[in-house]
């Protein structure tokens, strides 16, 4: 994609929540008839499946959560040769999320700070929108990325992921509990053992009960059920999260989220409060992926996200165990064309 240093030296001029909303519209226009047909000739990767949840990926590399929070573009960006679309952070009621200004671009260290707070138009409409997609199959697997709402107590956390579950079993092929965002207060909390024993239980006994949709996981029964972590946990929070997560039945490990660390930044912005994303991240998050599969020891597969600028960086998290790779702020600096770039070289 050649035209997209051009087209991201506009985008810079604007704002990046701004510059976020606007190509979310344009992936929106995406995809429409007869604009899809024209990305995916355009876009089209190789297919080079992967099987992974009882699920087959057309490819390894997916979107990362975070981009289309509510699921308005997903056939747009579906067309964009990706081998699953994760849609969220989805919340149960609409939120605003965190007072803005909340995004902000370190180009010196091509990385983004965040303190978005999971904003969105809540469960209902986003329910609304992927249920085009039951009778619309898409080419790409779909995943919903849950969270609790910013008013909920930790203490009533498992009610509001219940409800995000039941909603959405049958409309995803794959559900990922999203309890690492460093932006909704005390959200981490629930990685630790006790919590997270409670969270994941109350999750696992409710799973049994529902009913899956039409997708490829509701053919094969239950629903996959994944848990975002942290790159911030310490060696013993690491072992009680990935020992909890595998105790409760849980189907795989997204490793990792952003993170609160700021070491070795250039940019005026490192002192913004937020998650931090991007190149700056892709060491912490490759060393905590290497943690991870090591103590999961192949009794589930391991999505690596965090800092993939490249189809190097998504072949080194390959290297080091992980079954399938997301990318989103290396979008932002390297354009669309990243995703064939990187199922190419995988």
């Amino acid at each position: 994609m050649s035209i997209y240093p051009l087209f991201r030296s506009l985008l810079f001029k604007l704002d990046p929540e701004s510059a976020h909303q606007l190509t979310l519209q344009l992936m929106r226009i995406g995809g429409i008839w007869p604009v899809n047909p024209v990305l995916r000739t355009i876009f089209a990767a190789p297919q080079k499946p992967v099987e992974a949840f009882g699920l087959t990926f057309p490819n390894a590399v997916g979107l990362a959560a975070g981009y289309d929070k509510d699921g308005l573009a997903v056939a747009g960006l579906s067309a964009l040769g990706f081998g699953h679309i994760e849609v969220g952070t989805i919340t149960p009621k609409p939120q605003p999320g965190n007072p803005k200004p909340r995004v902000f671009r370190l180009v010196e260290d091509e990385g983004i700070i965040n303190r978005m707070g999971f904003p969105g138009l809540g469960a209902e409409f986003a329910r609304q929108q992927l249920s085009a997609f039951l009778h619309r199959p898409l080419p790409a697997i779909l995943g919903v990325n849950l969270g609790k709402n910013k008013d909920t107590p930790l203490e009533s956390a498992a009610e509001d992921y219940i409800t995000l579950l039941k909603i959405f079993t049958p409309l995803a092929d794959y559900l990922t509990i999203n309890i690492s965002s460093p932006n909704t207060v005390g959200l981490r909390r629930l990685q630790g053992r006790e919590m997270l024993e409670q969270l994941l239980g109350a999750v696992a006994k409710e799973r049994e009960t529902l009913t899956p949709g039409p997708s490829p996981a509701g053919r094969g029964g239950k629903v996959p059920v994944l848990v975002k972590i942290a790159p911030d946990l310490s060696d013993e929070e690491l072992d009680d999260a990935v020992g909890v997560i595998l105790e409760m039945g849980m189907d795989g490990v997204i490793a990792t989220n952003t993170t609160l660390s700021r070491e070795g930044l250039r940019s005026k912005r490192q002192g913004e409060s937020g998650g931090l994303s991007g190149a700056p991240l892709t060491g912490r998050s490759d060393f905590v992926l290497g943690k991870v599969v090591a103590r999961v020891n192949g009794r589930v597969p391991v999505v690596g996200v965090g800092g993939i600028m490249s189809p190097d960086d998504a072949k080194r998290k390959i290297d080091l165990g992980a079954t399938l790779v997301q990318v989103y702020s290396g979008l932002v600096y390297r354009g669309p064309g990243l995703v064939k770039e990187i199922v190419r070289a995988l």
